[in-house]
């Protein structure tokens, strides 16, 4: 199941396609969220939300360009509001940000008399001259190194413990006893996506704020990369933050791209909103939108993925692993593509879903589509 991919060529032919198509949208933003004055103040009660089985229309009232910064905030306000929780904005006089030695970023954030530091090591290529793209892994970049080696491409890591200390397994605090929630306890009920993306926004304040001549980085080219519940990771932290140049969502499952209805459907045993893991999101979410209820959820998860719109979004599957959900991936980027296409920037969002490979493993054949999109929106045709 892929997605155009012999479009996807490597090499000459690859950068020839990517220039004869309209780009007259930007890549990249300055700002965390350029349209925030749009967020929505009023929102419906669960029970009075109309029933909708089609996926909503992610371009809903949108004539230009334009509009989408409108409604892309709505899109998000939605998000939060029933799925995951607030993501607090945090002003520039917040952040202070230093390196220590020669590759490790330190950002202390506080929020009232509280602060939480964040700590990342940057790890620098061994060719090339600063300042350089950056990708950034949602607890690790589960990508072959090789995609990275020999590039002029930094890496760093994004330790989500550092914000939410949840973990899949083993033993890990509750709501109310993260690092997040001493500085915000009005948001303890906080889905942990949330928690992260505000955490991810906060390393690249520090970045912006050191700037290259610290950093050796190129704030205009950083993308994020992740897989499994840290792909998921990764795609809110790219539909959160528009200064993320590149979001490599891997096997993100339900919750990530799939979208709730069409899982909800499935007759297999995938990850849908009833079972999927609730330190990921509000537990309201459960609560309002379980069962038929879904089709009363005003968003669904291609409206996540749009939210990326017009920076770039690639989606990787693994239909060997049922739960990953991903014919639902299938029809949610289907329909997310849509907004790419309206603004004539199609080739900036694809995905590719194959078999025959592990959990986390990327198979050869799918070197080539990573290593287009790594060219074009962080390395701008580099070899």
């Amino acid at each position: 199941m892929r997605h155009r991919l012999e479009s996807f060529l490597t090499g000459s032919l690859m950068m020839l396609l990517f220039a004869t198509t309209a780009q007259s949208q930007p890549l990249v933003y300055e700002q965390e969220n350029t349209g925030s004055r749009y967020a929505l103040k009023r929102f419906t009660a669960p029970e009075k939300l109309p029933v909708v089985h089609e996926l909503p229309d992610a371009l809903e009232g949108v004539s230009s360009f334009r509009g989408w910064k409108r409604r892309r905030n709505e899109i998000g306000s939605l998000i939060q509001h029933y799925g995951i929780g607030t993501k607090p904005t945090v002003k520039s006089s917040q952040v202070k940000a230093r390196m220590e030695g020669d590759s490790m970023l330190v950002v202390d954030v506080k929020v009232g008399k509280k602060t939480l530091t964040l700590r990342s090591h940057i790890r620098y290529p061994e060719t090339g001259q600063p300042p350089y793209a950056l990708m950034i892994g949602t607890d690790m970049i589960a990508l072959p190194r090789q995609l990275f080696d020999n590039r002029p491409i930094a890496t760093m890591t994004f330790h989500s413990a550092q914000v939410n200390d949840y973990k899949q397994f083993g033993k890990h605090h509750d709501r109310g006893e993260h690092a997040f929630d001493r500085l915000y306890p009005k948001l303890k009920d906080n889905g942990a996506y949330s928690e992260w993306a505000w955490g991810m926004s906060r390393l690249i304040d520090g970045l912006q704020q050191l700037g290259p001549e610290a950093t050796k980085i190129d704030t205009h080219r950083i993308g994020v990369t992740g897989c499994s519940y840290a792909g998921k990771m990764a795609l809110y932290c790219g539909a959160f933050d528009e200064r993320i140049a590149l979001t490599i969502a891997q096997e993100p499952g339900g919750g990530g791209a799939a979208a709730w209805r069409t899982s909800y459907e499935s007759k297999q045993n995938v990850e849908n909103l009833d079972k999927t893991d609730y330190h990921w999101f509000l537990e309201s979410q459960k609560e309002n939108f379980h069962g038929d209820s879904v089709y009363r959820l005003p968003y669904d998860q291609h409206e996540l993925c749009a939210m990326v719109c017009p920076r770039a979004l690639l989606l990787l599957g693994n239909p060997d692993y049922v739960w990953l959900a991903d014919s639902s991936m299938n029809v949610s980027a289907q329909a997310a593509h849509k907004v790419w296409e309206r603004f004539g920037i199609g080739d900036r969002m694809s995905w590719d879903i194959v078999g025959g490979h592990g959990h986390c493993q990327l198979p050869a054949g799918q070197y080539p589509i990573v290593q287009s999109f790594i060219n074009r929106f962080l390395l701008e045709g580099k070899p």
